[in-house]
């Protein structure tokens, strides 16, 4: 037995814990209009890049020291890889008086929607988004934003239908040594626990550098659910060294606020996984995040700006 009494634990057992230290110096990302289908549930999920820019910003004035950026259509409101689009929302928030640390999603392009349960090729091409590592990275070598998102994995990645998000090891190997060429500090996104082996081997070839930044994306269908269990289970699987934030979706982002503090963690609520503030009441990136500062500085937290986290993180800031 590991317990020789309530209050001890074995030698011989110590290996199979990790200490868990609270997080008393959190920065919030907020994660501003994603590409999901939420534009038709809330009139204020931003979709033009006006509106992304502003939102953001707004975001920071509320305390994000973070933004993390998606950019829609225009015309659809459906996510896109744009580079233009992409390029004026950055230069909508360089150009302004507000200071924010840019992340830019390179989660785009690796979208795959099979013809159906019988006939699943040809694929769906209405649906289907697949290039390879260099032109998922466009925008981010052109505008060399402080960070951006690799997706550690290929999963189902919705509730219905056939769509799979892909992301082979081999595409997120060059994808990595590419991010890390270009001076951008890659935030890993790791749905589930097999997720967190890809990271270790990327750190083990040496295809990332310190601090490595993870964020947990907990309760997505079909990657690890949101229980407090589970979530445990992913931060005890975290490689030595690494700063992690998490987050959940819907009705369980803002609980993830403190739960994410509570476990080491840093914090990202924002439109892209969550519309409302409470039921019924839908809300703007700053509401969510003027809300996940009140907890977490009711936890007497302190909530760390941009300059705060460009140390931590060792970020580099590019004009």
């Amino acid at each position: 037995m590991c317990a020789s009494g309530l209050q001890t634990i074995s030698p011989r057992c110590v290996t199979l814990y990790k200490l868990i230290a609270m997080n008393w110096d959190v920065f919030i990302t907020c994660a501003v209009t994603g590409s999901g289908d939420t534009t038709g549930k809330s009139d204020k999920v931003p979709v033009i890049p006006k509106e992304i820019a502003d939102s953001a910003l707004d975001a920071a004035k509320a305390g994000a020291a973070v933004v993390h950026i998606h950019v829609r259509d225009p015309r659809t409101g459906k996510g896109t890889r744009d580079v233009e689009l992409y390029a004026e929302v950055v230069d909508r928030i360089r150009s302004s008086n507000t200071d924010v640390v840019l992340n830019l999603t390179a989660g785009m392009g690796g979208d795959l929607v099979l013809g159906g349960d019988e006939k699943v090729l040809p694929f769906d091409e209405i649906g289907t988004d697949m290039v390879g590592a260099t032109e998922r990275l466009a925008h981010v070598a052109r505008l060399l934003p402080e960070i951006c998102t690799l997706d550690c994995g290929t999963m189902n990645f919705s509730s219905g239908g056939d769509y799979i998000m892909v992301n082979t090891p081999s595409v997120l190997r060059a994808m990595a040594k590419q991010v890390q060429k270009l001076g951008v500090r890659a935030e890993l996104e790791v749905f589930d626990t097999g997720h967190l082996v890809m990271v270790k081997d990327l750190i083990a070839e040496g295809l990332l550098d310190d601090p490595i930044m993870i964020q947990l994306c907990m309760g997505i269908a079909y990657g690890a659910p949101d229980d407090p269990t589970t979530f445990m289970a992913m931060v005890n699987q975290l490689p030595a060294g690494a700063i992690f934030s998490a987050f959940s979706i819907s009705r369980m982002q803002l609980p993830y606020v403190a739960m994410a503090a509570l476990a080491g963690g840093n914090v990202r609520v924002g439109l892209e996984d969550n519309i409302y503030l409470s039921r019924g009441e839908l809300a703007s990136n700053a509401d969510l995040v003027d809300r996940a500062v009140k907890i977490l500085e009711n936890m007497n937290v302190k909530v760390l700006g941009p300059e705060d986290v460009r140390k931590k993180l060792k970020l580099t800031k590019h004009s």
